[in-house]
């Protein structure tokens, strides 16, 4: 199996750690201080097994420290010169701790600091000396070890836990990015919804009026031929710039609207040369709106005066705005049938149009009611889009 830069790595941090504890229990055990019996091969192959346990301090960490502390018991036990408690095990203790053994690391330390004292103490040696100066230094680098391990795991584990976060985050925002380009297609749809039901009505309208003057009346039969170029030249405007939306590498909210309410001049004037009279009314302050919503309210008012246009039979029809404190309030009436007997609507307004409209306005946290209009019998169109605007 081969191994990856990291792998390598390991491998080689894991094999200075050894040749480290090797090294200086070798130059212990050569300095032959006291000790039944001297220094002979078996007592530095024992510091050559230390450094060897390294080897496996990753995968095996207890084991790697209770094989130690085992070692430098049966080592005390032989005879062996003294080559002191901590800085044989300090490695394994740290191996221990670094994989997360706290618990193991303490109690193999206290228990080893217990053995040799209660031993030393049966050979003679200083209580005073034993707890005063030695106990200290030996408990403080095994304490040391272990809190240099646990230190290194805590890091370990936080920067796991950052770039987890990162990835995490990395992946909310792709979601994100692909959520909102489903957003932006599903309103070019509408868009082009919008933009082709408007001028389909209004040609069919002003075919039907060049159709009935096409013998008796050939300037009506050329202005609605005018109408009719003129709207179908305005569609395909539109459906450029919406279609363009598709190519453009830019974010949804940069993109520039391919209707709004400054476009709304152009749409009753259209709608009038078919036959409709329109009149716009505006009340309060005109605010500056963000685009979403100056979008959704013009696609609102063309869905509504397209519905007039194709089912209503109307002579007249009004388009109010109403610019309040917190929104923007839409009111569009005709004097045509009412909502129970037009034929795309007979549930009293779930035909598709309508629904779109709605499901605009539910988007922005809005709304948007079809009734019959009370004062005249016919249909009225009422949304409300709630919004913070700023003054023009």
């Amino acid at each position: 199996m081969e191994l990856g830069r990291s792998g390598w790595r390991a491998v080689l941090t894991d094999a200075a750690i050894g040749l480290g504890t090797s090294l200086v229990v070798t130059v212990a055990i050569a300095m032959d201080l006291g000790g039944a019996r001297s220094p002979d091969f078996l007592a530095y192959l024992f510091a050559v097994c230390l450094g060897a346990l390294m080897f496996v301090r990753r995968h095996f960490p207890v084991l790697a420290l209770v094989a130690t502390a085992a070692g430098l018991l049966a080592y005390y036990a032989a005879g062996y010169p003294a080559i002191g408690l901590a800085l044989p095990v300090a490695a394994a203790l740290y191996s221990a701790a670094e994989a997360g053994k706290l618990l193991i690391s303490a109690v193999t330390g206290a228990a080893l600091i217990a053995v040799s004292t209660f031993f030393r103490l049966r050979e003679g040696e200083s209580l005073a000396y034993l707890l005063g100066f030695e106990l200290a230094s030996t408990a403080g680098l095994m304490f040391a070890a272990i809190a240099l391990g646990a230190a290194v795991r805590a890091t370990r584990l936080l920067r796991a836990e950052q770039l987890r976060t990162a990835r995490q985050a990395a992946a909310e925002r792709e979601a994100e990015a692909r959520r909102r380009v489903q957003d932006e297609r599903l309103r070019i749809a509408r868009d082009l919804h919008d933009v082709i039901g408007h001028t389909i009505a209004l040609v069919a309208v002003q075919a039907d009026v060049a159709e009935e003057a096409l013998d008796d009346d050939p300037g009506t039969v050329r202005a609605a031929l005018k109408t009719i170029r003129s709207a179908g030249e305005e569609a395909i405007h539109e459906l450029r710039g919406t279609l363009g939306l598709l190519r453009s590498p830019g974010e949804p909210e940069d993109r520039a609207p391919t209707g709004t309410l400054r476009n709304l001049g152009s749409l009753l004037a259209a709608t009038r040369e078919s036959g409709l009279a329109v009149e716009l009314r505006a009340e309060g302050e005109p605010v500056l709106l963000p685009a979403v919503v100056d979008t959704t309210a013009y696609r609102i008012v063309q869905e509504a005066l397209t519905n007039t246009l194709r089912h209503a039979e109307a002579s007249r029809a009004e388009v109010e705005l109403r610019y309040e404190r917190g929104g923007l309030g839409i009111r569009v009436t005709d004097d045509g049938r009412g909502a129970g007997r037009r034929d795309d609507d007979p549930g009293g307004g779930s035909g598709f149009g309508i629904e779109g409209m709605r499901e605009r306005a539910a988007l922005l946290g809005g709304r948007v009611d079809v009734a019959e209009a009370p004062e005249n019998g016919g249909f009225v169109v009422e949304a409300w889009l709630p919004v913070e605007v700023g003054r023009q």
